[in-house]
């Protein structure tokens, strides 16, 4: 198993990027342990890209890049728009000599038309995505496409459904990002989606049921940790659960319950989970 740590940039500061606040949440997550940082770009692509690199490379750490579609950047409704936007997306991750791209990418966060992704839709989306996988191809990028929950897409909620479409576009450079909070919600438990998903597997967003700390919500983590042992996994475990303690957070992703933990407790408190998870099943081994 090559598993590489990371924590998202949410799990210092809320998506709003500016350029001090990343510099801030960079520190934190070396000085955490963590081997990576997951940063979410911002649609507008306002990012000094020259920077952030330094400021990693001054803290020894790797990076790995997201994008979450916007309303205005829905697949099915608005292709040349998403396409545009993610291929700016994939531009800023070149810059970042990442070879890596995740997030949510088939449909825009929150829209809705009130039935179910019709075949039409799918044409469209896997059209998109057969683009732009051109295009990160010519960069040495791979993308990573995550599902998620009812609530927010009716587009791809499960690792079945991101992999239909995958296979649907026939590129080698599409794989799947897979999400706890959202499998808790969607799939039948944690070990068939990965253990399906083998090799497509290459990114995981790591988190409780309730977004706290790991191991005290509902979250099967034995079925977990015995899939990515099965399937051999080779990716990177980012963590992105969010903390109260954070300004402006509980509005942006609607966390109403005071957080038991700070922001430095819950990543430290979470990357030991994992780690010490992780050793339990190589020493099995």
């Amino acid at each position: 198993m090559n598993i590489k740590f990371g924590a998202s940039l949410l799990s210092w500061i809320t998506p709003l990027w500016d350029a001090e606040s990343g510099k801030y949440a960079i520190e934190k997550t070396a000085q955490a342990g963590f081997d990576l940082i997951e940063i979410l770009l911002p649609n507008s692509m306002n990012f000094d890209a020259a920077t952030v690199k330094k400021q990693l490379k001054e803290n020894h750490l790797e990076v790995v890049c997201s994008l979450n579609l916007p309303k205005e950047a829905h697949i099915a409704f608005y292709p040349e728009a998403a396409e545009k936007l993610i291929k700016k997306a994939i531009d800023k991750a070149d810059e970042l000599e990442t070879n890596l791209l995740s997030g949510v990418l088939h449909s825009g966060i929150g829209v809705f038309t009130g039935k179910p992704l019709t075949d039409n839709e799918k044409e469209i989306i896997t059209e998109v995505w057969c683009n732009v996988a051109d295009y990160a191809q010519a960069r040495n990028i791979e993308i990573a496409i995550e599902p998620i929950n009812r609530y927010e897409s009716y587009v791809c909620n499960t690792a079945e459904n991101v992999l239909e479409l995958i296979k649907k576009a026939g590129k080698n450079n599409l794989f799947l990002h897979l999400d706890t909070f959202h499998m808790n919600i969607e799939e039948n438990n944690f070990y068939d989606p990965i253990v399906n998903s083998g090799k497509m597997l290459k990114h995981i967003h790591v988190t409780e049921s309730h977004r706290g700390m790991l191991g005290e919500g509902t979250v099967s983590w034995e079925e977990f940790f015995s899939a990515l042992k099965k399937i051999d996994f080779e990716g990177n475990l980012v963590l992105e659960n969010f903390s109260s303690s954070v300004p402006g957070m509980q509005e942006k992703v609607s966390l109403w319950q005071k957080s038991p933990y700070n922001a430095q407790e819950l990543a430290e408190g979470s990357l030991a989970f994992l780690k010490d998870h992780i050793k339990k099943i190589i020493i099995i081994e």
